[in-house]
Order: C-alpha cells, then structure tokens, then sequence
C-alpha cells in the first residue's frame, strides 16, 4: 500500500513539474513528499532559476563538494565559504538531467574573484561530471574551452545526452573527444557564426544516427560555404526528422527533402527582412505546426497552401511586407486549414474573412490577436469585431488572447459578453502593450473587472487574465501552468 501510494503521489507531482510554487509548497507536507518532489525540482535546477539567487544556488552546489575541495576554495574565496557548508541530506546533483554550461558560467560570474574563476569551474564540473550521473541535455555555451571528455566518467555520464545546445565557435579542442559519446541525441540546437569547428560540427551530424529536431539559429556573420555544407549533411537525415526551426534563409533547399516534417519554425529574429524565396515553392504534407515571424507573405501562404490541410496551429508574428493583403492570407488559412485549432494573428483583421475563416475552421479551440501597434490599433472596428467573434465561433472556439495597444471601451468588451450569452464559458485573456502602460491604460483595464466579474456570476467568462501584475503565458495558454 506505501509503495502505491508513493507511485500515485509521484504520477501527480509529475504533472505538477512546471508549477515551480506548487512544488514547493508540496516540499513541506512530510518526508515522503520531500523526496519525491526534489527530484523533480532538480531534474532543471536552473529552470527554475530567478535573477537574484546566483549565489544561493552556487552555495548548495558547492556544498556537494568534498572538505578537501572546499578547504581549497575556502583559502581563496574566504568571502564565499563559510561554516554553514555542511553536505546536504539529499544529493540534489544525482537528481540533476540538464547539465546546463551556460547557467553554470553565469553563476560563478557573481563571484568577484574573476581572475580565479577557472578553479571554481574546475571543480563544479569534476562535481558534475561523474559515474553517478547521467544527463539528458547538455548546454555548451559560445567560446567554451573546457575539455570535459579529459573529466574522469564523462562517457558514462553523456552516455544517455538527448538534447544538445552547442555553439559552433567553441575551442576547437572540446567536441572531437565528445563525438562518440553523442550518437544518441535527438534534438540539436546549433548557433552558427564564424565557426572554429566546421569540420567537427559536420562530423557530429553525421555520427548521430537519431536526430528528430534540428534548430539552426544562424548569426549575422554566417559562412556560405560552411552552411552549405551544413545543410547538405542534415539533408541526409530528412526521412526522421520531424522538427525544425530556421533563423534564417538556407543556402540550399535541403527542406524540401523533409517530407516527414510535423513542424516548422521560421523566425527572422534578426530582423533582416531577406527574402526566403528558396521556400516558395516548399510542400510539408504532413506538416502540423508552423510559426513564423518576418516572412513575405506569398511564401507564407504557399507553405499553408501545401501543407496538406494538416495544421492545427499556425503562429504568425509579423509579416513582411508590413502592408500586406490580410484579407488574402485569412482567405488562405480559411480555405487550407479545416483542422486549425489554434491561431495567431498580428494586426488588424478583415472582418468579412474572419468570418468566413470561423465558419470554415470548425476546429478552432483558442485565437490570440495581436494589435500592439497605435496605428493598426485605430484601424479595429471593436463593435464588428466583437460581434463578429460572437456570432460565428465554432462551438470549440472559446479561448481569447487580445494584445491591444490601446485597451478597447467598456461598452465594446460588454457587447462581446452580452452575445456570447448561453455559449461555453470563456477563457480571456488582455494583454496591455508594456510601452503604453501608462494610468491612463491601467484605469482603464482596471475598469474591466466590474463587468467581468458580473459576467463570471452569470457563466459568460469562466476565467480572466492580464498582465497587470506581471502575470506571463505562453501564446496559446489560457491556464498558467507554471
């Protein structure tokens, strides 16, 4: 019976593992809980993480260490030891999954000793890396010149390495004693630049036999002949992979080869506003999600068109040109996504496709409109839009998130609650633009929870959200799971 309720406790702090409070507050039940919720909570210590608590958390891990270690440290880091460093009752470091490099770094850096560094570093990695742990990512940060294959027990301790986060400009000394030991990820995430290790990072690729996501987050200063390359040897995995996320234009059209892709990202996040039009002609048939920001809009519509009618989340941040034809790319979506089931879309919309688009995507769970801008904001008809959502949403359709750069009147948020009488309650959330959160803005959203309470005594809205007090979501969550 222990032993059942042990495993029914831990199915449900599993499910917990993102909602850091709530684990805490489980940590002070009893013993019983306590260890089954610290793993939890150290399985990504640095996850959890909060500005401020550096040294906090480089204490507990340096009271991991041996006397002999801290006695070291202690002769130069008298600021930094002290007596309290007794050996804890758990070892958290067992617990730890995610070797985390540059979380690492960044904590040691609030010591003041800079010039003394390297001896912290030394032994928290020789802590880190041992027999008795095993990771399951691994976060190699920008210029790492850190040996780790010379620490005794690295092959054991990688042996399991899933995920991997690795800048390609590292010491050219680091990755070739490492290659062998990552044939089993599957997720790599590369930052490409002016790369020391060209050959070492096409060489990992072409070991590692199980990759299923690949993000390449390209720099400003990439190398043609180097991308190529790159591009060409992940072409050669393109029947397993399923993921992948672009932060720039490819050289080639290795994506074309993907043709078992579930989901796309393509995310101009440098803002360089350059064409992508090896893309054009792109088809997903099995692609799923599709994200993207600063795209050209015919090369964005082309992909929905091919995508099989498969999505059922599709994320558009901007667009490129700015003055595209909205009407044109809701008619796309309306008329390519009848299994959508969550959208969001940046400006202000065509009330007549928007329409169309809820009649025909009759999946529709959750819808996030972004109108963060003063001139697109005074372009919103609120009346028609409101009156709109109401009368043609889906019967699933019942989770708003509104980005407003000016917060609408109280009369237009009181005529989408008077329409939306007798529907499911909804989830709505109110996202006020952090640059014009002014008085003015805040009284006016204040002037919101009248109305929306009333409206939750009466089964209009079911749950109401803003970021007033700093409270953040993820686009399509409605219900804060952290």
């Amino acid at each position: 019976m222990s032993k059942l309720y042990r495993d029914v406790l831990y199915l449900i702090t599993e499910e917990l593992q993102n909602d850091e409070n709530a684990l805490r507050s489980c940590l002070l039940v009893n013993k019983t809980w306590s260890e089954i919720i610290i793993p939890i909570l150290w399985k990504n210590p640095w996850k959890y993480l909060k500005s401020g608590n550096e040294k906090l958390l480089l204490k507990v891990i340096i009271s991991h260490l041996s006397e002999k270690s801290k006695e070291n440290l202690s002769i130069r880091f008298k600021h930094l030891m002290n007596s309290s460093y007794e050996r804890p009752l758990f070892d958290y470091i067992s617990f730890c999954k995610h070797f985390n490099i540059n979380e690492i770094e960044r904590i040691i850096k609030t010591v003041d000793k800079k010039s003394k560094i390297k001896i912290i570093k030394d032994e928290i990695y020789n802590l880190f890396i041992n027999e008795n742990t095993k990771f399951t990512h691994l976060y190699i940060p920008y210029q790492f010149d850190r040996q780790l294959h010379l620490i005794p027990g690295v092959d054991k301790c990688f042996s399991e390495i899933r995920f991997l986060s690795c800048n390609a400009k590292i010491n050219l000394n680091v990755l070739p004693g490492l290659i062998e030991v990552f044939k089993s990820i599957r997720e790599l995430e590369l930052s490409i630049g002016a790369s020391n290790n060209k050959y070492e990072i096409i060489r990992l690729i072409k070991t590692s036999k199980n990759l299923v996501k690949i993000r390449l987050l390209n720099e400003y200063y990439s190398e043609r002949s180097y991308c190529k390359n790159l591009e060409q040897t992940l072409a050669n995995h393109a029947d397993n992979i399923l993921y992948l996320k672009l932060t720039k234009q490819p050289i080639t059209n290795f994506v074309f080869s993907f043709v078992n892709l579930k989901v796309l990202v393509l995310n101009d996040s440098y803002h360089r506003y350059t064409n992508w039009n090896v893309l054009k002609d792109l088809s997903l048939p099995h692609l799923q999600i599709l994200k993207t920001s600063g795209i050209q809009h015919g090369i964005l519509m082309n992909i929905i068109k091919n995508s099989g009618g498969n999505l059922i989340e599709l994320k558009i941040d901007d667009f490129y040109p700015y003055d595209c034809d909205i009407g044109i790319i809701m008619h796309t979506i309306s008329q390519s996504c009848p299994n959508l089931k969550y959208l969001k879309f940046p400006r202000y919309v065509d009330f007549l496709h928007l329409e169309k688009l809820l009649i025909n995507c009759k999946d529709l769970m959750g819808l996030y409109f972004n109108f963060d801008n003063s001139y697109l904001n005074t372009y919103v008809h609120w009346d028609n839009f409101f009156e709109t959502l109401a009368k043609s949403s889906p019967i699933n359709l019942f989770r708003f998130k509104f980005q407003l750069y000016e917060a609408p009147e109280l009369k237009s948020l009181k005529l989408f609650f008077d329409n939306w009488k007798g529907r499911h309650p909804m989830l709505l959330q109110i996202i006020q633009d952090k640059d014009n959160l002014n008085f003015h803005a805040i009284n006016t959203m204040r002037r919101y929870y009248d109305l929306i309470e009333k409206s939750k005594a009466e089964g209009i809205v079911k749950k109401y959200d803003d970021n007033l007090n700093g409270i953040t979501f993820k686009d399509f969550e409605w219900i804060q799971s952290k």
